[in-house]
This record gives structure tokens, sequence and C-alpha cells, in this order.
């Protein structure tokens, strides 16, 4: 047998066995880890990270993936709707962002057959989100998902309460002071504000909390022993702030608080993954593992502790340079991909929902996830298509726009997080064209050399930006 007909046969046989056999998948989703941090992506990172280590050399590793925005809540929407936020202003407080038209990638598996159960941060908002009685409606379970534990936002975003499926567990009948930590800046450290907290909720207890129900609703799910398959989103709210580690971990890492947390949050991860294995779930789940955007990690911070959170990328999170939304992205699969690969091809968040409609055999409806590329072809271990380009909003008036080696930024400076000064930024350029290729750091601003791409891109972000 020749071996294009060898290969041919074996694609054959891959192809086969997603249609017969439609794997269980967790989605673990971290907030606020930079690409730098895990040590698969950054040799020289100074938190250990052995559990996501383990996830690339049993995986696929991607090198350009990108979440569709560069903060919390616009990173999650395009994740669950295949959709780039900026088509739709993101409202989550005491609103449900997602409208009830949108189909979800929860939703989508669910209609084709999944289980589908979430645990953590939601963060794309609740109709009457401070009502603490009764039912919370636009939330999880009117989304696409059969069961959620979790909470609103971040850890240190009152009134912190639990909410199982659509109802607050506890009301936030007490309150909790405002917390800040010397030595980091205001929005650092064991950082949170002031408000509302439940009886039943201690700020740092709540990741561990999340693991914990993240393993009963896979040991459940094992335990009923039937056919349909199980989907799971976990999404941890750390190591965004508050940095709250164990006591097991303070001290752990050369990186200070962040770095401990993160090391922590690590180990979670690998507790979530030890469950999937003595469930016997191993090997036919499909576990995807990233970041919801980019670290809050100063030039001060680097310098002090040698750990470069952003892995050698410009910027932070909030920004449109490379760092605020440039993700550790980690797929793995034992029963289908061959491990210990490396995936330098260009993705997007939002082409997950493609990707896993493609996989599972699911419709996908005219007009629903329309900003999502499917890139099972490299699942398969084969060459994809280059992906189109992708945009996104960073700030007030940033857009973003990616095509090939290509990148325009449409303003001065970062658009997010990164500190500018005033003064300086009267003298920069309106424009930012950077070739990722030869300059990855986005040291090197190109928009005057090459005035011909800048208006390409432009034309190419107009187009984009027109299509619903």
């Amino acid at each position: 047998m020749t071996f294009f007909k060898k290969l041919t046969l074996g694609l054959l046989c891959f192809g086969n066995a997603l249609a017969a056999d439609k794997p269980n998948i967790v989605i673990i989703l971290t907030d606020d880890m930079g690409y730098g941090d895990p040590t698969c992506y950054n040799s020289d990172s100074k938190i250990p990270t052995p559990n996501i280590d383990q996830l690339a050399k049993e995986g696929l590793k991607f090198t350009d993936a990108h979440a569709p925005g560069p903060l919390c809540h616009l990173s999650r929407y395009g994740l669950m709707t295949g959709r780039y936020p900026f088509r739709k202003p993101i409202i989550w407080k005491n609103n449900a962002a997602i409208d009830e038209s949108r189909l979800t990638l929860p939703a989508m598996l669910q209609k084709n057959g999944y289980r589908t159960a979430m645990v953590g941060k939601w963060h794309l908002g609740f109709f009457e989100d401070k009502k603490f009685e009764g039912t919370l409606s636009g939330g999880p379970v009117d989304r696409g998902f059969d069961t959620f534990f979790g909470i609103r936002a971040s850890t240190d975003i009152p009134p912190y309460f639990y909410i199982r499926d659509n109802k607050a567990i506890m009301p936030p009948s007490l309150t909790i002071d405002a917390n800040s930590t010397e030595g980091w800046s205001p929005i650092q450290g064991k950082f949170w504000r002031a408000g509302g907290i439940a009886p039943d909720l201690t700020l740092d207890e709540v990741t561990p909390r999340f693991t914990t129900e993240a393993i009963s609703a896979i040991e459940k799910h094992a335990a009923k022993r039937e056919e349909q398959p199980l989907m799971l989103y976990l999404a941890y709210p750390g190591p965004h702030t508050p940095w709250l580690p164990t006591a097991e971990f303070i001290g752990s890492t050369k990186a200070g608080l962040y770095g401990d947390f993160t090391h922590m949050i690590d180990a979670e991860i690998g507790k979530v993954l030890a469950a999937l294995d003595k469930a016997g779930m191993r090997k036919n789940t499909l576990v995807v593992f990233s970041s919801d955007n980019g670290p809050v990690w100063y030039d001060v911070d680097t310098q002090k502790f040698s750990h470069d959170s952003s892995g050698g990328l410009r910027g932070m999170k909030a920004d449109a340079w490379e760092a605020g939304h440039r993700m550790p992205f980690i797929i793995r699969w034992p029963a289908a991909i061959k491990e210990g690969r490396t995936v330098n091809h260009t993705i997007c968040f939002t082409d997950l929902f493609a990707t896993l409609a493609d996989l599972t055999g699911a419709p996908l409806p005219a007009g629903q996830a329309p900003d999502s590329e499917s890139f099972l072809p490299i699942l398969k271990g084969g060459p994809a298509k280059p992906r189109k380009a992708i945009v996104m909003g960073a700030g007030r008036k940033h857009f973003v726009v990616r095509s090939g080696d290509w990148k325009l930024i449409t303003g001065p400076e970062s658009g997010g997080f990164s500190r500018v000064d005033k003064k300086a930024l009267k003298t920069l350029p309106k424009l930012q064209l950077y070739n990722l290729k030869e300059d990855i750091g986005e040291t090197n601003n190109l928009a005057a050399k090459h005035p011909g791409k800048v208006a390409e891109l432009q034309e190419l972000l107009a187009t984009i930006r027109q299509k619903q």
C-alpha cells in the first residue's frame, strides 16, 4: 500500500470515528493568565505549571490563538456565540448580554445530544441580576446549559454570591470592606471592591469550590454510564484579582503573589484532569485549555521578579497589542489527536463554535456563529486554509485587524491598560502597522512605510464591520 493510500485510509478512519463516537468536551478557561505564564509557552517562566505543560505534551499547542476581545466579557461573548463582540454592545450588568435568538455553543451541542454543564464565572449578565430571590433569567441555563453553578462576574466585583442554575443560593446579606495589597498597583494583589457578600461565600474558597463542582459533574456523568456525551465549561475566576493562593502555595514561586496564585490554578486544573482519568473518560474527552485575555502585569513587575507574564509580547490586559489577546491555547484528545504537536495556524476563540459543530456533525443555521471558522482539519493532522482576517475592538476607539502576517491598530498607543506618557501620546502616529512574522514584539511601526497595506486593511476592516 502506498503512503498516500495509507494517509487517505487514515483520514477516512478518523472521520468515521468522529461520526460514530462524539467525544466528551471539557473547556477550561482561566482568567487573566498571560501568554508567558505557562512554562510550555515560556521556558523562562518563574511559575511552575506542570499540569498545563502536560496537556501541551499530550495534545496540540497553538501559538497564534486569539481572544475575540482583550477583556473578560468580550472574550466570553465571542467564545459562547462564535460572533465578534464588537458587533453588539456587551452590557452585562443587570442585563443578559446574549440575545435569546442567538445560538450559543452549549445550545448547539445540547441540540446535538450533549449534556451541558457550566461551573464558574459567567460574566455575561442576567436580567435583574440584583434580584436575590426568585429567578435570575437570561443566564447560562437560559442560553444552552442544563446546569450551572457559579458567580455573576469576577471575585473583585460585588455583590458576591453563588448561583445554582438560575437562583441565588444565599442572598448577599452581609458586607465586606474593600481590600488592597501593599507593594502592588491598585488593581493587583488581594484587591477586591466593597459590597454585599453571601454568608456561604468566602473569596479565597471560590476557586477550590469550582474545582469540586466540576469534579462532581464529571463523576455524576460517569456514574450514569450512558452514551450521552458531556460538555463541561469550567471558567475559573483566577488568576484574575484577588490573588488568593491557599496556604500550601504561598511562597511556592519566584513571581510573588501572582505567581503563587497561578501555580495554584494549575494544580486545580490538575485535579479536574485527574477526575477525568479516574472516571475512565480521559481517552475520549476533548479538553480545551485557554485564558480569556492577557495579564495585569506591568513592566515594573517584570523587572522586579524577572518574570514576563506576556512572554515577550507587547502590552497586557485590555490592550490592542498582542499580549492583550494572544493566548495560550491547548487541545488534548487522546482518542484522535496525535500528541506533542505545535500549531502556528492563526485561530480565534470564535472558531471553536464551527470546529465543534463540524466535529460532532451539528448543523450551523444561517446567521449563527458568523465569525467562526472550523479548524477541524488541524485536529485531523492536516493543514487548514489560512484564516480570514480577525477583527476586534480594544478600548473605546481602537480596532485591531489581523490578516496574515500583518496587523493594523486604528489608533496610537495600547488602547488599554498599558501606561503611556500623555506628552508622548501627542507625538505618536495615529495608526500602527506591524508585520508580526518579523516583529512579534510590535516595536517597528510600518504605517508610514506601507500606506498601501494600511489602506488595504482599513478597507477590510470596513467590510467586516458591515457584516452582521
